[in-house]
């Protein structure tokens, strides 16, 4: 059982500090004279399966952009695996060779087939042999279901299919833990559960994965820890059964209320 404790930043945090492998304190995060994040903490351990959901403009994009640097805050601080995120190379090192992203947009190379878009990081950043990088994208197009697709490019796939080709590429450079932003959101209703159900195969496997979403059954199916955002601040954070049982938050109430009844 997941046990949680009080911290003294005023958040709750997993009890066991020994296997945290993303540890957020106190981060900030400003856009102009906008503040997107207010002095979040969360602790994630390895192979914990975290669910971020919340209104739009809660927040809950920008903390994961901050986690994978793709945004740079500008308080606080953000350890990953015990390299705290700074301008340094072991900080960009620690985060290309441990997290990887799922974006809402599929962000493949329209011009390379999904082969060659998912050995393109292997070979570069890890450099790979290009028989091993195939043979690694070959196993993870297995993995998320679409191994026929190997030699077609990206506008011949659905948008479910492309989304699958996205998990692969992330899978392909091995990371220890995967960023979900909300990745469903630009999908037909009927393609989303094709996605989701690699993602809960992707979780029942071990990887340790932060995701934004607002699929509430497959956060009830998956998550360790429900993590509810709004105006840039964890607002509530419990397991998923007293999140959605009994959430403690008028807001929390109000955000399930509208949500599970939509």
């Amino acid at each position: 059982m997941h046990k949680i404790r009080k911290s003294n930043v005023g958040e709750f945090m997993p009890a066991n500090d020994a296997q945290t492998i993303i540890s957020v304190r106190g981060v900030s995060k400003f856009f102009g004279g906008f503040q997107a994040l207010k002095e979040v903490s969360l602790d994630v351990r390895l192979g914990e399966r975290i669910v971020v959901c919340g209104p739009s403009g809660s927040g809950k994009s920008t903390l994961i952009r901050c986690i994978n640097r793709l945004e740079k805050h500008e308080q606080g601080s953000i350890t990953i695996d015990g390299v705290e995120l700074n301008e340094g190379k072991e900080s960009l090192h620690a985060i290309r060779a441990n997290v990887g992203m799922v974006f809402q947009q599929f962000n493949l190379f329209p011009h390379l087939t999904v082969l060659e878009n998912l050995t393109l990081g292997p070979v570069r950043a890890k450099k790979l042999p290009k028989a091993e990088a195939r043979d690694l994208a070959l196993r993870y197009l297995a993995r998320v279901r679409i191994p026929e697709q190997a030699d077609k490019y990206p506008r011949q796939l659905s948008g479910g299919q492309q989304q699958r080709v996205a998990i692969a590429r992330s899978l392909c450079m091995e990371p220890r833990i995967l960023l979900f932003d909300e990745p469903t959101s630009a999908l037909d209703p009927e393609m989303i559960s094709e996605v989701l159900e690699v993602m809960a195969e992707l979780a029942a496997s071990g990887m340790t994965m932060i995701v934004v979403t607002h699929e509430m059954g497959f956060a009830r199916k998956v998550a360790d820890v429900m993590v509810f955002m709004d105006h840039g601040e964890i607002v509530e954070m419990s397991e998923p059964e007293k999140f959605f049982g009994a959430p403690e938050s008028e807001r929390c109430r109000e955000f399930l209320q509208k949500i599970l009844h939509h």
